[in-house]
């Protein structure tokens, strides 16, 4: 149960990429709160990884697992932050943050898996679109 890992603010648990890799390679389930757009060209490659936009989450969480760590990630850590005071909220003790998200787990070279047919392309988000 993220035994003296990570900062606790205002209740939520963050934890470093570091930190939660170690995690996922004991058994931790991330969630990964991504758009699928997102998620297909740059994946986080961990054992255990569900992909679910929050309002799924919502709705499916009695289907949360309870007797594992939970990690919620996202590409900077902002909705998973948000996710993680809503469990709480509901009960779950053994959900954590993914700090920086994905952008902090690729900034420190951690496992990701790379589409490059999935990636997107634009001068700003307005415009993204996939590549040919």
């Amino acid at each position: 149960m993220f035994m003296n890992k990570g900062n606790r603010i205002k209740g939520v648990l963050h934890l470093s990429p570091k930190e939660a890799l170690e995690e996922f390679l004991h058994g931790a389930l991330l969630i990964d709160l991504r758009r699928e757009s997102e998620y297909l060209y740059k994946a986080f490659d961990v054992p255990l990884i569900v992909y679910n936009r929050p309002d799924s989450v919502i709705e499916h969480i009695n289907d949360i697992p309870t007797d594992i760590p939970v990690i919620i990630a996202d590409n900077a850590g902002l909705r998973s932050r948000e996710m993680v005071e809503y469990l709480n909220e509901k009960g779950f003790t053994n959900v954590a943050n993914l700090a920086g998200g994905m952008f902090e787990w690729d900034r420190d070279n951690l496992p990701i898996k790379v589409n490059n047919k999935e990636r997107l392309s634009g001068s700003c988000l307005c415009v993204m679109r996939k590549t040919k």
